[in-house]
């Protein structure tokens, strides 16, 4: 069946979809969490440590939604504080350190977009990642697995390669807010949806990503796809040496 641009939306969005949780549960078993960014904040949106992938260090970092109401508020829905983002960057700076590759699971409608958010420097903190990840010397994978939103996934996407499953988006932001800008109506979300191109499919054809994973229903034999590709890519930036996979991720952002 060909999907609509609003039916992949509405899946990446679903209960149903795999999690992050699932993902490092599935993937891996040995997870150990490290917390904080050595600032002023542990941001819960922002789950990461370290754990082992085919017998090797690596370094894992989810988005997370949360489960149940009071966990998902406490974690604004998977949308990350600018604590989360410098979590995140203080990590991939600890893998580089102790040469781990770093893997980047992305579901999120977006950075944070509260009050407290924007005191404690939300742009800062989106952009320092742009900067300082950019050149970052140990290969990063990022795999969309739900929504990309905004600055907000980029900042978590700024590495070697963007892979997505096929039921995720990856977009400067929502259907709902893109109508509401272009036509002063929500309710054209799905015209919206079409315009924005956002599905894998468009963004794969205007090399925006490396690659689409298919997505069946099992969300085991999701997960073994994602190792089966996670596998075969690093495996290709381990040939690289550290000087040509930072000129190639270069290249890779200047191409747009």
């Amino acid at each position: 069946m060909n999907k609509t641009a609003m039916d992949i939306v509405l899946a990446a969005r679903s209960e149903k979809h795999i999690s992050g949780h699932e993902i490092r549960k599935r993937l891996f078993p040995d997870f150990f969490e490290l917390h904080g960014d050595r600032l002023n904040q542990d941001d819960p949106a922002i789950v990461g440590g370290i754990a082992s992938f085919h017998d090797r260090p690596v370094t894992v970092i989810t988005t997370s939604r949360g489960h149940d109401l009071q966990e998902r508020m406490a974690k604004h829905f998977g949308q990350p504080q600018p604590g989360g983002y410098r979590k995140a960057l203080r990590l991939i700076k600890n893998a580089a350190k102790f040469k781990r590759p770093v893997f980047l699971f992305v579901d999120t409608a977006g950075a944070y977009p509260g009050k407290s958010a924007e005191e404690n420097g939300q742009g800062q903190a989106i952009a320092q990642n742009l900067l300082e990840i950019g050149r970052i010397k140990t290969p990063i994978i990022t795999i969309m697995y739900g929504e990309g939103g905004s600055g907000g996934a980029l900042a978590l996407a700024c590495g070697d390669e963007v892979w997505m499953l096929e039921n995720s988006i990856y977009s400067v932001l929502s259907p709902e807010g893109f109508a509401s800008i272009l036509w002063k109506d929500a309710q054209k979300v799905t015209q919206a949806a079409e315009k924005m191109k956002l599905t894998p499919k468009d963004l794969l054809k205007f090399k925006v990503i490396e690659g689409i994973i298919e997505e069946p229903a099992d969300h085991q034999i999701v997960c073994d796809k994602i190792d089966q590709v996670l596998k075969t890519e690093l495996k290709k930036l381990d040939q690289l040496s550290l000087d040509e996979l930072v000129q190639k991720r270069y290249e890779r952002f200047r191409k747009y």
